[in-house]
């Protein structure tokens, strides 16, 4: 079974080509054993599968380098988890995963939020829910890892408070180990529009976010351009069907030196 999967995730491999880890083409890279298993876990639903062709699960935990007894945190992961699972099979039992939902998301949601500190996927149990207010962001240990998909514009919304910048991406350096890294994948706004467009299109000015990390510390290590996209116009909401699953998308790696 172990050789199937790692077959299967050396296919995946050569279609992903030379667009992971920055801007210059090159060889096509290897999908490490462990996480060619995580996108081949029998375990996901169909409905995550079904989205693969769009969020290429493959490379974005290769951009994270998400390894085996890792432990890593998927902010606002989404009623469905789909990277927080991602995660959890990547670094297997010896990591852990812990899922921060802030409690402003509660409003929203058709379920009640878990309680703080609980495991909440019986298919992957070293997942374990943080819910608390985003400005009290903070996790049980040093952490390798903080994700978060399509969600730091979010922050700049009403609905989050605003929250305050300057202090959330201080908890999330504090968070994280001496060589820990903030990974954000997000919705590209047009250049020179800041915050304008976060809570009317979803969208973000990634100038804005490079500002914000390096005023928290962190250093900007690399991007991908796997999921951009330069027909996106920028002036349509990520959600109208013209652009739905086909928007700009930058992602960003920081690092806490």
């Amino acid at each position: 079974m172990r050789r199937t999967i790692f077959v299967t995730g050396l296919a995946v491999a050569l279609a992903i080509g030379g667009a992971l880890g920055g801007r210059t083409a090159g060889a096509s890279p290897s999908v490490p054993a462990n996480i060619a298993a995580a996108v081949a876990d029998p375990s996901r639903p169909q409905a995550d599968k079904d989205r693969d062709a769009a969020r290429k699960p493959a490379e974005m935990l290769m951009f994270v380098k998400v390894k085996p007894g890792q432990t890593g945190v998927d902010f606002m992961p989404g009623p469905n988890g789909y990277f927080t699972k991602l995660f959890a099979a990547a670094v297997g039992p010896n990591g852990k995963i812990y899922a921060f939902i802030p409690t402003e998301v509660a409003k929203f949601s058709k379920t009640p939020l878990p309680p703080s500190g609980t495991a909440i996927d019986p298919a992957h149990p070293n997942v374990v829910a943080l819910v608390a207010p985003v400005s009290q962001f903070s996790t049980p240990q040093p952490v390798d890892f903080v994700w978060t998909s399509q969600n730091y514009h979010d922050l700049h919304d009403p609905f989050m408070g605003p929250t305050d910048m300057a202090a959330f991406d201080a908890a999330v350096f504090k968070s994280l180990k001496h060589g820990g890294v903030f990974v954000i994948l997000d919705h590209a706004a047009q250049a020179g529009s800041g915050v304008r467009d976060t809570n009317t299109l979803h969208r973000i000015d990634p100038a804005v976010v490079k500002t914000e990390l390096a005023a928290a510390g962190f250093v900007f290590v690399k991007e991908s351009d796997v999921l951009r996209n330069p027909a996106d116009p920028h002036t349509a909401l990520v959600f109208d069907p013209s652009i739905r699953g086909h928007t700009d998308q930058f992602i960003f790696m920081f690092k806490k030196p």
